[in-house]
């Protein structure tokens, strides 16, 4: 820790709620501004304290209107900048256009890399986010960029609040989930099994079929993971899938629970014991529409990563083997 320069927590509109908790368990009040919009839609915003010399820490997540929410971190980094703070981080929860990370098809840009350009022009100096879509994110900025995982906080809920998991199947519902369920899987000792999508016809408008190509979830407790939720197509059509291939009960365990053109009444319809998703973005209203919806909190998680870079200690020991869920992420 550097003497004399304190933490001062910020925060946009995007998950105010997160970024109370963060402070209360922080024990460090959020630094008092007001972020606005102009009649014409331009941001304006004030900081009503001096942050002068101070490890500055901007809580900001990509969700909902996540263009006008990108802006305003944008725009208090930049305050904060020509305030003359000494340390700016950009805490991201959800990382805005992450998966716009590779250039998959002609003229298809690469946003989350443009994304991390704008964070450095305004003035960051690091970056703590959550569960990126692509780890190679990381690889886009010049700046440190510390990517924190809910993995530990799934594990233990597994342990804690799925009944029989010890002979559960962990499945990923597309291949690019591989990497993560393997690793859960084998932390928990069970089995996994590999979804694949395919549809039927060779147009991009036809119907889409799932197809299980590894495992066996006959007569077994299922647990879906994935990092992320927005439409619910591919969470609909992997939980049917697996119902119609003879899986016992059903569970969805998602990092940041988007579900920005989901009707709730039709989660609450699907054949799942629970849908478990992190506070990344905001969830309170969700959850009053679905009574399947349980939400973890990652507010520990990321107060403690705010203190460890503050106190220059390491963040990579939050998550190592001990890190089961106990003491870094409550439900």
């Amino acid at each position: 820790m550097i003497p004399g320069n304190a933490v001062r927590l910020l925060a946009g509109n995007s998950h105010p709620e997160l970024a109370q908790a963060v402070a209360e368990r922080l024990n460090t009040p959020l630094t008092p501004c007001t972020v606005r919009k102009f009649s014409n839609g331009e941001i304006d915003v004030k900081i009503f304290e001096s942050v002068r010399d101070e490890d500055v820490f901007i809580l900001q997540s990509g969700c909902s209107d996540v263009n006008d929410n990108l802006m305003e971190l944008l725009i208090l980094i930049s305050a904060c900048k020509t305030a003359s703070a000494r340390r700016i981080t950009a805490v991201i929860p959800c990382y805005p256009y992450a998966r716009n990370d590779k250039k998959d098809k002609s003229r298809a840009p690469i946003t989350a890399k443009l994304v991390a350009n704008m964070l450095v022009v305004a003035g960051c100096d690091h970056v703590i986010t959550m569960d990126l879509h692509a780890s190679q994110i990381q690889g886009f900025f010049d700046i440190p960029v510390d990517n924190l995982y809910s993995e530990p906080m799934m594990i233990g809920y597994i342990k804690r609040n799925i009944a029989g998991w010890q002979d559960a199947v962990i499945v990923s519902p597309d291949a690019g989930g591989a990497k993560r369920v393997t690793a859960i899987a084998d932390k928990l000792g069970v089995e996994f099994a590999l979804i694949h999508r395919q549809r039927n016809g060779h147009s991009a408008d036809a119907p889409e079929r799932m197809e299980l190509l590894v495992g066996d979830v006959r007569d077994r407790i299922v647990i879906l993971v994935d990092d992320m939720i927005d439409t619910g197509t591919t969470l609909t059509l992997a939980a049917r899938s697996l119902k119609e291939n003879g899986a016992q009960k059903v569970y969805a365990l998602i990092s940041h629970g988007l579900l920005s053109e989901v009707q709730m009444s039709l989660i609450d319809a699907l054949p799942l014991e629970q849908l478990i998703v992190t506070n990344t973005v905001p969830q309170t209203q969700h959850a009053e529409q679905c009574s399947k919806l349980v939400v973890m909190d990652i507010s520990s998680t990321i107060a403690e990563s705010i203190r460890r870079t503050h106190n220059g200690e390491s963040i990579s020991l939050l998550f190592g083997e001990w890190a089961d869920g106990i003491g870094i992420g409550s439900y």
